[in-house]
C-alpha cells in the first residue's frame, strides 16, 4: 500500500443544522413521528422554519459530523460534498476547515441554496429531522477524484447520498477508485427509507464484494433483511461483509466479523440532550480505531465513547475533548 495524506476521507451532504426545542404536540401539529428523518422540499423548510422556535445554527451533515469527530481524535481528514456560494455554505466551509478537515470542492453558483436540515429537538432528547439537501444532491462525480480518494486509508460513504442521481455517480467512481488502490470501504446506511428504497441496491453492493465495513442501527438491519427478528437479519447482514456494526442506542452496539460478535453496552450518560449525531460519532470512535490499528471491542468502545459525549449537549459535533475522554477510559 502507496503512503496516504489522509486517514478517512468522506462522501457526504454538506448541510448546516437547525436545531430547535419544541414539545410532543408541535411534532403532533406537524404531523411528524418522533424520531423520523424525512426530506423536505426548500419552500416546506421555509414553512416549517418559520414556525419553530428559536434555533442554533450548526454545520452538519451525517459524513461530515463523522469526519469531525475522527479529526478531533487527531487523524488526517478529507471531505467531498456540494455547497452553494450562499451564507450557509461560507458557514459550511469555515466550520469545516476549522476542524483541520481539507475541504476544496468548489462552491456551486446555481440554485438550490445550501442543504439545512431543521432538527427539531422534543423534551426527552429525541430528534426529528426534516432535511431540505439543496446544492448537497448536485455534488458531481467529477468530485470523487480517484487520485484524492486514493490518498486516503478509509472512504467513508454516507448512504444519504445514494439517493440523487449525481452523487450516486460519484459515490461509484469514488468506491472505484478505493478499490484500485486497495484501500478500506466503510459505508453508513444512515435511514430506514433508504432501504425500502434502494435495498436492492446496496445489497449489490455488498455482494459485489465492493464494502469492507457497513454501519447500521437496528431498524436498517432488519429493513435489509426484511426479518423483524434482529438476531437473524444481523447474521444474514453479516454473511454479507467482512465487518459489520450495528448500533443499538442505549443498549450499546455490536460488530460481527469472521463469524464472531463482538459487543459493548452504551456509556452512562448523565442527561440526554439531543441524540443528533450519536450515529456519525460513533462511526467516528470506531473509524479512530480502526486507524489506530486496535481492534474491534476497542473500537466499538471508542464509537461508544464519542457517541455518548455528542447526546449530552446540543449539536452533531463534539464539545469535550474526545482524545482525553478516550484516553482516561480507554487509553
Amino acid at each position: 500500500m502507496t503512503d496516504t495524506r489522509f486517514d478517512v476521507l468522506a462522501i457526504g451532504n454538506a448541510i448546516v443544522d437547525v436545531i430547535a426545542r419544541v414539545d410532543d404536540a408541535f411534532l403532533e401539529r406537524e404531523g411528524y413521528e418522533k424520531g423520523s428523518m424525512r426530506l423536505i422540499d426548500p419552500a416546506r423548510a421555509e414553512e416549517l422554519y418559520s414556525r419553530m422556535g428559536p434555533g442554533r445554527e450548526i454545520s452538519g451533515g451525517s459524513a461530515a459530523n463523522t469526519l469531525a469527530g475522527v479529526a478531533a481524535l487527531g487523524h488526517r481528514c478529507a471531505f467531498i460534498g456540494q455547497v452553494a456560494d450562499d451564507q450557509l455554505g461560507a458557514v459550511f466551509q469555515h466550520d469545516i476547515r476549522a476542524l483541520g478537515v481539507a475541504f476544496d470542492v468548489p462552491p456551486r453558483a446555481e440554485e438550490p441554496p445550501t442543504g439545512r436540515c431543521l432538527v427539531l429537538v422534543a423534551p426527552d432528547g429525541e430528534r426529528t429531522m426534516n432535511t431540505s439537501l439543496g446544492a448537497a444532491q448536485y455534488l458531481p462525480e467529477s468530485a470523487a477524484e480517484p487520485e484524492l480518494v486514493a490518498s486516503a486509508r478509509f472512504l467513508y460513504i454516507e448512504g444519504y447520498m445514494w439517493d440523487p442521481p449525481e452523487p450516486r455517480r460519484a459515490i461509484l467512481r469514488g468506491i472505484g477508485a478505493a478499490r484500485a488502490a486497495g484501500r478500506t470501504v466503510a459505508l453508513a446506511l444512515s435511514a430506514i427509507f433508504l432501504m425500502e428504497m434502494y435495498r436492492d441496491h446496496f445489497l449489490k453492493l455488498l455482494d459485489d464484494g465492493l464494502v469492507d465495513i457497513l454501519f447500521c442501527n437496528e431498524g436498517e438491519t432488519a429493513a435489509m433483511m426484511q426479518n423483524m427478528d434482529l438476531d437473524a437479519a444481523t447474521d444474514a447482514l453479516a454473511a454479507r461483509v467482512p465487518l459489520l456494526v450495528v448500533t443499538h442506542g442505549e443498549k450499546g452496539a455490536i460488530a460481527v466479523s469472521g463469524g464472531r460478535r463482538y459487543s459493548v453496552p452504551a456509556e452512562r450518560v448523565d442527561r440526554v440532550v439531543d441524540t443528533t449525531g450519536a450515529g456519525d460519532l460513533f462511526a467516528a470512535g470506531f473509524l479512530a480505531g480502526q486507524v489506530e490499528g486496535r481492534g474491534i471491542e476497542d473500537s466499538l468502545r471508542m464509537g461508544a465513547i464519542a457517541a455518548a459525549e455528542v447526546i449530552s449537549h446540543y449539536g452533531a459535533r463534539p464539545d469535550a475533548d474526545l482524545k482525553a475522554l478516550i484516553a482516561e477510559k480507554l487509553g
